[in-house]
């Protein structure tokens, strides 16, 4: 089923408000339960991946289910989404973003415009949110092509796994970036900060995508699997 142009995105915007009022209200939550930064990390990670499999299964059949504007512009210049389809779409999200840090603030009390001071910068970092974000598009992209009703679960899972083994926590997302700029929490991230981590993940999604299509690709030189009669 095709879905008209108005329910798409807000699809996508409901998606990625509630992915990002998961990432910031479970930071809050874990913080306040435990003093120990790794508790408060995992925390933080199960709702996460968790929340990602439940958006993805149900949102993905109306919209795609990008909740992330690098996901979109991959889309785009693949030719599977068109550029004014993209750019709403990553409007949708961002503002989406931002409606789900201020729902996580209210559910806990707290005042709803903020701005973060967590420091998140340097070379360690911006490697890292490129190979989250390289290997969150090479999931997508591989996925759809090899096992496209399990999309939901790679995502959540790779989410999940990518948290933990990047430095920057994975962040693998412009409009989460954004939305999280304006969470002086757990999760957040200083907006100077911001430009660094979005140029980084653009990288690496552009990265993800050649690959991709190079692995992708059909050889013209390959034999067919049985001989002719």
């Amino acid at each position: 089923m095709t879905y008209d142009r108005s329910r798409r995105l807000v699809a996508e915007g409901l998606g990625t408000a509630m992915l990002v009022a998961t990432v910031v209200g479970s930071g809050i939550m874990a913080d306040r339960l435990s003093d120990d930064t790794a508790v408060s990390l995992l925390g933080n990670t199960i709702p996460t991946g968790a929340m990602l499999v439940v958006l993805i299964t149900l949102l993905g059949p109306i919209s795609g289910a990008h909740f992330n504007p690098v996901v979109s512009l991959v889309f785009a210049l693949r030719r599977q989404l068109t550029v004014a389809d993209a750019g709403a779409y990553i409007a949708m999200q961002v503002l989406g973003g931002v409606a789900g840090t201020l729902i996580a603030h209210a559910m806990f009390d707290l005042p709803l415009f903020q701005v973060a001071t967590t420091v998140r910068t340097g070379l360690g970092q911006w490697l890292a949110e490129a190979i989250a974000t390289f290997g969150l598009l090479l999931t997508i992209l591989l996925g759809l092509k090899m096992r496209g009703e399990a999309i939901p679960w790679l995502v959540g899972l790779y989410i999940t796994a990518a948290y933990w083994f990047t430095a920057s926590t994975s962040f693998a997302n412009p409009a989460v970036a954004i939305a999280r700029a304006l969470s002086d929490t757990f999760a957040g991230i200083r907006p100077i900060d911001v430009p660094g981590f979005i140029v980084a993940e653009s990288a690496g999604a552009l990265l993800a995508m050649v690959l991709a299509g190079w692995l992708l690709a059909e050889s013209s030189s390959a034999q067919p699997s049985e001989h002719p009669p």
